[in-house]
């Protein structure tokens, strides 16, 4: 029996753009294009009306823009995974986007069949970052001075899930855990690695290769 194809939304406010990304999803096996929206507003409204799999969220949107909408679609607890598709790629970018719970961001140069990987591995639970974005995350405050070495398996365990973009219950889920006993596991990785927040331990994880 075939898999069902990924499901797309493309929130984009130029028409070229989203019919660009549509012209070529729509012949990318496994993935169906399910509708488009102009804003960030629209987009969040279309999400809940459609449900997709994946959403494409381009970032700089009149009205309310993607990390808005991103925030929007958290508080909603909207399961689409969101790929940030977009022109900017600077820190002061990037870092709100990814906190707000973007799952991925490239570029919109980003090479077409890349881009169709980039929606398959998101959609897998993946975090899909491009190398200027990396260095862009590399180059904020606080990338964490701890040392690898302190870290319990079980902390290298949730680490790693972390990095791939897991929520705290797909991470409960995954190690038989409760999600009570994975928050403590996360807020011992940020202690012992100097960290702020799960953006910066998804990168430290990638920095030192702690990815599964």
């Amino acid at each position: 029996m075939a898999e069902e194809p990924i499901r797309v939304l493309i929130v984009d406010d130029h028409q070229v753009v989203r019919r660009g990304l549509r012209t070529f999803l729509e012949v990318q096996e496994g993935i169906e294009v399910v509708g488009e929206a102009a804003d960030g507003a629209e987009g969040v409204a279309r999400t809940a009306e459609l449900r997709p799999d994946v959403v494409l969220m381009d970032l700089k949107m009149p009205g309310t823009d993607g990390v808005e909408a991103l925030r929007a679609l958290d508080e909603q607890q909207s399961p689409a995974r969101v790929l940030v598709v977009t022109s900017f790629t600077e820190q002061r970018s990037v870092v709100p986007a990814l906190r707000a719970g973007a799952a991925g961001y490239v570029h919109k140069d980003v090479d077409p069949l890349a881009l169709a990987r980039a929606i398959r591995s998101v959609h897998s639970g993946h975090t899909v970052l491009q190398p200027e974005v990396v260095r862009a995350l590399l180059a904020a405050d606080g990338t964490g001075s701890g040392r690898q070495g302190t870290l319990t398996d079980r902390e290298r365990e949730v680490l790693s899930l972390i990095a791939r973009g897991r929520s705290n219950r797909d991470i409960a889920r995954a190690l038989v855990l409760s999600e009570k006993t994975v928050k403590t596991h996360v807020s011992n990785i940020l202690m012992k690695l100097d960290l702020t927040d799960r953006t910066q331990a998804a990168l430290w994880a990638v920095r030192h290769g702690i990815t599964g």
